[in-house]
């Protein structure tokens, strides 16, 4: 599964890195993904972290 986040929608809110850190970085007052693809053990926390986005910013592949 590939992460990606959509700057434009972005709010800097900092929830996807709090729950996803090894995916999610806040960088300035964007979030960024740090991995080219998402490990398979994190693939549930990384789902979350895309569900409970308040303005579905992550896109998952």
């Amino acid at each position: 599964m590939k992460a990606k986040v959509d700057a434009d929608t972005c709010i800097g809110c900092g929830l996807c890195e709090s729950t996803c850190p090894e995916v999610f970085k806040m960088e300035g007052d964007k979030a960024i993904v740090i991995v080219n693809m998402v490990p398979k053990n994190i693939e549930d926390t990384c789902r979350k972290a895309c569900d409970e986005c308040p303005v579905t910013a992550i896109i998952l592949s």
